[in-house]
Parts: structure tokens; C-alpha cells; sequence
């Protein structure tokens, strides 16, 4: 198995409702998101998928629906205030968590076509959440923070 990675990065803000720690409160992160793509075999230029167009169709999709946007679930109090202000928002179904948001890019990026396996949302350096929709998800945390100690020291 072939498997290509894509890191991107972008700003958001959110809360989470039902939360009883600081992260109720409306704040914002500079999140890192790595996008994993598998596939058995090579297409006919030797690529799992070219990065190129990765950053093209996937990150112009954060940068037009997620970066500098205030992400909030659909019924989420601040909602009219913040619509009423002309704020840029993203409305979701689901309480705003970095494992949702992982399966929002997840979702996203199966939906544009690409063979997506993993998708792991860094919310700070030392906080991230995975979606992969199989049982693998687990071993691969070892994996994920030596990338993520590589990326430091580089």
C-alpha cells in the first residue's frame, strides 16, 4: 500500500456546548490538519495523488469554508448575534470537538474524489484527533507523533 500525506494549515474558532471546561467559551486555534491518502497502486505518473492538486481541491475547501471562521453548532446561542454582526461562520450539526472536525475534513475530502484513509486534526501541538474509519486508528498514534516531533525538529 501506497500512502501520501498533506499538511494544512488554517484558523479557526469555535465552543463547544454541553462543556463545562474553558473551551465552552467562544476561542480560537491554529489547527494543522494531515490528510493521509492510500491506494495499492501508482497511477500512471507514479503518484498516489499529486500533491498539487491535494492542496488545490482540499485546501482551497478549508480556506473558503473553515479558515477564519467561527465553526458552531446549528444551535448554538451566539448564532444571531454573531449572523447579525456579518461574522464569518460555519455551521455544523454537531458540537464543534476536534474529532468531528476531523470527520468534517474526512467527509469532505472522500467526498472530492480522493482515496482519503486518515485525517488527524492537530487543535494545539500537543492535542490532535484522528478520524479513520477503520480499526487501525490506534497504531497509528505512534506513528503520528514521531511525525510530529520531526516536524518540530525541522
Amino acid at each position: 500500500m501506497y500512502q501520501v500525506t498533506k499538511v494544512i494549515h488554517f484558523c479557526y474558532g469555535h465552543r463547544l456546548l454541553n462543556y463545562e471546561g474553558k473551551c465552552r467559551h467562544l476561542h480560537g486555534h491554529n489547527g494543522k490538519v494531515e490528510i493521509e491518502l492510500s491506494a495499492p497502486r501508482l497511477d500512471r505518473r507514479g503518484m498516489v495523488r499529486d500533491f498539487t492538486e491535494i492542496k488545490q481541491v482540499i485546501q482551497g475547501w478549508i480556506d473558503e469554508n473553515l479558515d477564519h471562521k467561527m465553526i458552531l453548532r446549528k444551535d448554538d446561542p451566539a448564532l444571531p448575534g454573531l449572523k447579525e454582526l456579518r461574522e464569518p461562520l460555519y455551521v455544523i450539526d454537531v458540537n464543534p470537538t476536534a474529532e468531528n472536525l476531523a470527520k468534517l475534513i474526512y467527509d469532505e475530502t472522500k467526498r472530492q474524489g480522493f482515496p482519503v484513509t486518515l485525517v488527524c486534526l492537530w487543535e494545539t501541538e500537543s492535542s490532535f484527533a484522528v478520524y479513520q474509519p477503520t480499526a487501525t486508528a490506534a497504531a497509528r498514534s505512534g506513528q503520528r507523533q514521531t511525525r510530529s516531533q520531526a516536524t518540530r525538529a525541522s
